[in-house]
């Protein structure tokens, strides 16, 4: 069904359980806590919790400076005018104003019958532990959302793939032709998949990342080192010269496409140690232009070191 979510069921089943018990203590105005179940649904539980917090601490001051004022000024549109222009200020100063809302609700439920004694305070606060302990009830009960955050792993996986095969292809055959759009597809992906762990985080309250996050995070490191070597390689494609350490590090290349799944970074990393070895071995260059593609080609081995060098690291701490 259409607008059917997880979300919406689960503030449709909070606002009537809340209405409900509300009804079993005979409470005033009980259906106002089914109001605070809806506005205190969030998207995680740390927001949902954040949200809380705000709305009650707005509440209970609004109870006790609102009976105050009517108790004294009388209860009169004009002081409950006064009481909202000097209320709000308050509110941003201790910045719970989202809390506004609600508190301002919980007030006029007393402007209504007049009389700030115990029995009305109290009635308004049961509502509001009501409203409130059956949001985070509800909210207690999230989605998981492994699968998803795997799934979009997989096709960063599969984008960087072809990212770095490209990048041999160019390095072998110059007359290769590539638009690059797995560039901006897979950051798309990147950032997507980021949200979604943000809220797999926030759903952990005593969480602050998590080792998915923590692996986007190094992704997006890496995406920025495969953009700066566009360039370079354009470069190096560009040139007819025949040099022995392309051809070496369009091998590599290839190799570490075919293994961006892996966390062992060893024979890769053993294979670039034998390109730089190959590298001081050969003779000096003998042409600018030759000097020139050795030069970027050194760079390209520099910028897929680090590549490596950062996926080892992040591996390595997650088995910490």
């Amino acid at each position: 069904m259409i607008g059917m979510g997880y979300r919406t069921i689960k503030t449709a089943i909070g606002a009537g359980l809340a209405i409900w018990i509300a009804s079993l203590f005979d409470l005033e105005f009980g259906s106002f806590a089914a109001i605070i179940v809806i506005m205190c649904i969030e998207k995680t539980k740390k927001k949902t919790l954040h949200s809380i917090q705000k709305k009650f601490f707005a509440s209970l001051l609004s109870l006790i400076l609102g009976s105050i004022c009517f108790e004294l000024l009388g209860y009169h549109p004009i002081v409950l005018t006064l009481f909202i222009l000097l209320f709000v200020p308050c509110l941003v100063k201790l910045r719970i104003q989202e809390g506004f809302v609600t508190s301002i609700v919980v007030i006029l439920h007393i402007y209504t019958v007049e009389r700030a004694n115990l029995e009305n305070l109290l009635n308004e606060l049961y509502i509001i532990f009501i409203g409130i302990g059956i949001a985070i009830l509800v909210n207690s009960i999230m989605p998981s959302f492994k699968k998803e955050i795997e799934k979009y792993k997989t096709e960063i996986e599969n984008k960087f793939s072809v990212i770095l095969y490209q990048f041999s292809t160019f390095l072998k055959d110059s007359k290769q032709k590539w638009n690059g759009k797995e560039l901006v597809e897979v950051e798309n992906i990147l950032n997507q998949a980021k949200n979604i762990t943000i809220q797999d985080v926030e759903n952990h309250l005593l969480r602050k990342k998590n080792k998915d996050y923590h692996y986007l995070e190094m992704r997006e490191d890496q995406l920025e080192i495969l953009k700066r070597m566009v360039d370079i390689l354009s470069i190096v494609s560009s040139s007819e010269l025949d040099v022995k350490q392309r051809g070496m590090l369009a091998n590599i290349f290839q190799y570490i496409s075919q293994h961006v799944d892996s966390g062992d970074t060893t024979i890769a990393l053993k294979l670039l140690e034998e390109y730089e070895e190959s590298i001081r071995e050969t003779e000096l260059p003998t042409s600018r232009e030759e000097f020139e593609v050795r030069a970027n080609l050194f760079y390209l081995n520099f910028e897929i070191k680090n590549y490596l060098i950062i996926k080892k690291n992040i591996y390595k701490r997650s088995k910490l």
